[in-house]
């Protein structure tokens, strides 16, 4: 099946279109140089000479592509640090610095030739200093890193003739352009480490939401059980003691360990039942809560009062289904619940935009579940892509008095 134009960025993650719009930024700061401090090169000096120089500001650009994206994987803990990339960029840049500050002064004496050469020269100084800092985290050394590149523009600069005046400028156009990439390099890779944090964050929230209801069933479970399982094991012990001195009363123990089981059967299965369970409106309540605090906005519509309890419990994992894969799967920014009665029918729609996996994809065995219960109803579960970028859920179960739900431990 093939893909329409632009699904595949719909498809992604909120922290991975961060990530890809983060490294694409930095591919076009490669354009950026190119355009600004090559071309102009080949107008002032012709083919003969400014091809070669457009050459050098082509391959210090891809020199600069190179280490942004390996500075980025080794933010992102996917390599090691490229420590080889980052002192052939601070290589490339000295190379390419010195050729143009030559030019400028030993070049054609042409009018424009000055303006181009100082424009290579302060361009790969800038981007350099920009990219390297990518690759270095600590504060103090990014700034050393642009003084660095500051200082090294004078010294450049000053012995091959240049006005002082003109050497000062340059040292300051280096230091503000250099600063402000170095520090836009540093921000983005905070932004981009934020959000996978909050990302991870939220996957961590979701699974301790499930942790705690299993230690909740666990204890339900722990309740019924622990007090039955101590009686019965006395009374076993008692019986078995009265059977070895053929007292009749062992068979009244065990006529009474017998009930205590069969009691602890029953109190197990309603348990379970509970917990399988779930209350439509609790459920309609509790999804715009969540939704609501990891920051998608919820809207929710219509009343489960009245309905059948069978069928309350069937929208209600429905619910609680889709509300957990909109938080863990998605890229939501609004979801709409809506819960309607129609000519002797229920029918519950769950929508979001963003990610067509946010209420759990087309195949996924959370969907599966679901349309077994509902089966168990009568009831019918479709789901699929909106609007281009959205998803929607719909679920539908027939208000007769035959439809009966009933889950077994």
């Amino acid at each position: 099946m093939r893909r329409r134009p632009g699904r595949w960025w719909r498809e992604k993650s909120t922290p991975a279109k961060v990530e890809t719009y983060t490294r694409w930024s930095f591919h076009f700061f490669g354009v950026i140089e190119i355009t600004w401090a090559g071309l102009p090169v080949v107008g002032a000096l012709g083919p003969g000479l400014g091809g070669p120089l457009l050459t050098l500001v082509a391959v210090h650009a891809a020199v600069c592509l190179v280490t942004a994206s390996r500075a980025l994987d080794w933010t992102r803990g996917r390599r090691e640090k490229p420590v080889r990339m980052l002192w052939t960029l601070a290589a490339v840049t000295a190379v390419a610095a010195v050729v143009a500050i030559g030019v400028a002064e030993r070049g054609p004496d042409r009018e424009g030739v000055d303006t181009a050469a100082g424009g290579i020269f302060g361009v790969v100084l800038i981007f350099g200093a920009g990219v390297i800092a990518l690759g270095v985290r600590d504060r103090r050394r990014v700034c050393a890193v642009v003084a660095g590149f500051t200082v090294g523009s004078g010294c450049l600069a000053f012995p091959l003739g240049l006005p002082g005046a003109v050497t000062l400028f340059t040292m300051l156009t280096v230091l503000l352009g250099g600063g402000f990439l170095a520090f836009t390099s540093v921000f983005s890779v905070w932004l981009l480490n934020a959000v996978y944090e909050l990302d991870e964050a939220r996957e961590t929230r979701a699974r301790l939401a499930v942790a705690e209801e299993r230690l909740r069933f666990g204890r339900d479970l722990h309740d019924v059980m622990g007090r039955n399982l101590a009686v019965i094991a006395l009374k076993s012990e008692l019986a078995v003691q009265l059977a070895r001195r053929d007292r009749p009363e062992a068979v009244e123990q065990m006529i009474e360990v017998q009930r205590i089981a069969q009691e602890s059967q029953r109190e197990v299965r309603d348990v379970v039942r509970g917990y399988r369970e779930a209350d439509l409106a609790v459920e309609l309540s509790g999804a715009q809560g969540v939704l609501t605090a990891a920051g998608i906005a919820c809207e929710v519509s219509g009343e489960a009062a009245g309905l059948p309890g069978e069928v309350q419990s069937a929208l209600g994992w429905v619910v609680r289904e889709a509300t957990t894969n909109v938080l863990r799967h998605g890229d939501a920014g609004r979801c709409t619940v809506r819960l309607r009665v129609l000519e002797e029918r229920v029918v519950l729609t769950v929508e979001n935009d963003g990610s067509t996996a946010g209420t759990g994809g087309a195949g996924g065995s959370g969907l599966a579940g679901l349309r077994e219960r509902l089966r168990a109803v009568d009831g019918t579960l479709a789901a699929g892509a909106v609007g281009g970028d959205g998803f929607r859920l719909v679920a539908e179960v027939p208000l007769t008095a035959g439809a009966v739900s009933e889950v077994t431990a």
